[in-house]
């Protein structure tokens, strides 16, 4: 059985960097998700105007990394107490969220936050939205791996 996660964390190369390789992972794909617009390119989403997130789904076999892992990596990967920002970047578009895509996936992400929290692992508040999953829109084909493809790194 394959499932799907999907997870906001900032500017979206970095983001799938931290997954890509992880085994079980068996894909990445960068995109928008959250938004209100339909098939939004990466200057409406920078624009601001259509409420999507930069995010990446990731499709996994469970029997080989749970998503309780995934989790464990998203919240490493970023520093989800920024509202709409992550670094440099700034805007709506780099807000945390995880985008659930089951009610299982929903339970395990809010005591996933409610664990952190309770032990002050951040010094001030997680802000990270739990919605459901929407529309995935992929994003423009030079977005993905863009790391692999071009070098270099997130700030982070």
């Amino acid at each position: 059985m394959i499932e799907l996660a999907t997870f906001a964390a900032g500017c979206f190369w970095g983001v799938e960097d931290a997954f890509l390789s992880l085994p079980g992972v068996i894909s990445t794909r960068v995109g928008y998700c959250g938004g209100r617009t339909d098939n939004p390119t990466y200057r409406d989403v920078c624009s601001h105007d259509t409420g999507h997130a930069e995010a990446v789904e990731i499709t996994f076999d469970p029997l080989q990394i749970s998503y309780a892992d995934l989790l464990k990596v998203f919240w490493d990967c970023h520093d989800p107490t920024q509202v709409n920002r992550q670094g440099p970047d700034i805007g709506d578009q780099y807000r945390s969220a995880i985008f659930y895509h089951s009610e299982e996936q929903r339970e395990v992400a809010c005591a996933s936050r409610d664990e952190l929290e309770n032990r002050h692992v951040f010094r001030k508040a997680i802000v990270t939205q739990i919605v459901p999953a929407t529309v995935f829109w992929e994003a423009e084909a030079y977005h993905q791996k863009y790391h692999q493809k071009n070098g270099g790194g997130c700030g982070f």
